[in-house]
């Protein structure tokens, strides 16, 4: 049995993984269900992708890395998930018809060529603007598609500027994000929700249970939101990587535009480290 960390409070954002407070949650062999559970998206079988139960008071579970087994052995399986958002807002659409690039397929096609399974944390909107970029992600069973937000706003202010949500509409937010993916013909989406900027509250775990998803955050910051260092970039993530580690990174050239380099460094240095890339459903099944 894995013990996974699950954290209910206030987290100050991209570059601090911490929250105000912290507990520990069990991930059962199937499933829980909860009375306040809604039918989109359904909890997955046990045979589907693996969520968390609810935290304390029933809120939305958080899952950051894996963490170590009470035997030791999780803390030495050297396994990285390597994560990458589709960012895109609601009003993003006339600078992407301008010539703005928010995709990335460079770093779709480094992946798939470097072979390197990943979860990619997809906008609702971007969905939309990238359809074609959408379907063939989540048809390639090398990735799956989780859920971003439809409009990148933000589900705790301040965040980074971000226009706020209001509590009342989150639920409808995400499962609008849901939908946009899925009627791209995308089928390898999976029960996970990534909070914009990495912000998030009780206010908004509580907003988000009914939903039945589990939020994922991060242990590791690549730093490559607006860097033009791909080698400092890949310096970072290879410094912070440990085994169990969830790394997020970006998949939109516009604003993240040396990912890719950074990726083609990151990757052969630490599968000579002897790690193993796995996408997030493995990574929390343990």
């Amino acid at each position: 049995m894995i013990l996974l960390t699950v954290m209910g409070g206030a987290l100050a954002g991209c570059a601090s993984p911490e929250a105000t407070r912290a507990g520990t949650a069990v991930l059962p062999t199937a499933p829980e269900k909860s009375a306040a559970a809604s039918p989109s998206p359904p909890r997955p079988p046990e045979s589907g992708p693996p969520v968390l139960a609810p935290g304390p008071g029933g809120l939305t579970p958080v899952f950051e890395r894996r963490a170590a087994g009470r035997d030791g052995a999780a803390a030495s399986d050297k396994v990285v998930a390597l994560t990458f958002d589709a960012d895109m807002t609601a009003d993003q659409g006339r600078r992407a018809a301008g010539g703005e690039h928010f995709d990335n397929p460079g770093l779709i096609a480094s992946l798939r060529r470097l072979k390197v399974p990943s979860t990619v944390f997809m906008t609702g909107r971007w969905a939309q603007e990238y359809p074609d970029q959408a379907r063939s992600i989540g048809t390639d069973p090398l990735f799956e598609i989780a859920n971003h937000s439809f409009s990148h706003h933000a589900f705790s202010s301040p965040c980074y500027g971000l226009p706020a949500v209001a509590a009342k509409d989150m639920r409808a937010d995400v499962e609008r994000a849901f939908t946009a993916i899925r009627r791209t013909g995308a089928r390898h989406v999976v029960p996970y929700f990534r909070f914009p900027g990495g912000c998030y509250d009780d206010a908004s775990l509580k907003a988000l249970a009914p939903t039945g998803v589990t939020a994922v955050q991060w242990d590791v910051v690549s730093g490559d939101a607006f860097a033009t260092d791909a080698d400092a970039v890949a310096e970072q993530v290879l410094e912070g990587v440990r085994p169990g580690s969830l790394v997020v990174m970006h998949c939109t050239r516009s604003a993240a535009p040396v990912t890719d380099d950074a990726l083609r460094r990151i990757v052969p240095g630490l599968r000579e480290r002897g790690y193993r890339f796995v996408k997030v459903s493995e990574l929390m099944r343990g």
